[in-house]
């Protein structure tokens, strides 16, 4: 009996795995498909190290969390089986895939510009945008995450953002995004400051709220500046091969 339920175990472990792994596969094929699969495996390859991050800091807080679920087109997500217990270890989870993110971009533009790679640094500047754009202050963004510790409120800052970032450039997932996120701004409307629940899940110190929107502030700072360097860099390259 307790082989068969070590075995069965094992099969739903393995089964998760499976899952997560043909998501990802599917992800990559999609992408092979429009950009070729050099492309496509160094996008994936930003994906999984920006949820790894989100995954390890969940797990580092003793989270039951699953394995990454990817989405042609929409990105990718852990599911958090575990609520987080105070908005502190929600900002925590939330910063740890950007963070991760952006050192995984990091790297692969020092290696682009040691090994002169266009392809090197068109994944690089993928990474610095798409963890920018996990930045957007507004749940379910990363950004929603990590300044829900400082008041839910802030998230109607991410509106305009979201609709500047529709009329710049109109797509689907962006439509998606704000559908998802009305729910998220109904509760930020009737958001009070006083209730005990709300106390004690965003009742955290002064200081805590300041080393968040330091750290909030200045990756945004840096992923925007690398984001633009490394888009006019691609414009030159491209202009020297034209």
């Amino acid at each position: 009996m307790i082989k068969l339920l070590v075995l069965a175990l094992s099969g739903l472990k393995l089964g998760k795995l499976l899952a997560s792994g043909g998501s990802m596969l599917l992800s990559l094929l999609a992408y092979t498909l429009i950009f070729g699969w050099r492309y496509a495996l160094g996008f994936i390859c930003m994906l999984l190290i920006h949820e790894y991050g989100h995954y390890r800091a969940a797990r580092n807080r003793g989270m039951n969390v699953g394995l990454p679920t990817f989405v042609p087109f929409v990105g990718a997500w852990i599911e958090l089986k575990d609520k987080p217990l105070d908005a502190e270890t929600e900002a925590y989870v939330g910063m740890a895939g950007p963070l991760a993110g952006s050192v995984a971009a990091l790297v692969c533009y020092f290696a682009a510009r040691q090994l002169d790679s266009s392809l090197l640094l068109a994944i690089s500047y993928s990474g610095f945008f798409l963890n920018l754009f996990n930045l957007i202050p507004l749940s379910p963004f990363d950004g929603g995450r990590i300044t829900a510790v400082l008041s839910p409120r802030i998230w109607f800052a991410g509106v305009p953002v979201l609709i500047g970032l529709f009329i710049y450039h109109p797509s689907p997932m962006l439509i998606l995004v704000a559908i998802l996120a009305l729910p998220q701004l109904r509760l930020a409307w009737n958001y009070d400051p006083g209730h005990s629940d709300n106390v004690r899940y965003y009742g955290v110190s002064a200081a805590t709220k300041l080393n968040y929107s330091v750290c909030y502030l200045a990756l945004i700072a840096f992923l925007a500046m690398m984001a633009l360097g490394v888009h006019d860099m691609l414009g030159a390259a491209r202009a020297a091969h034209s």
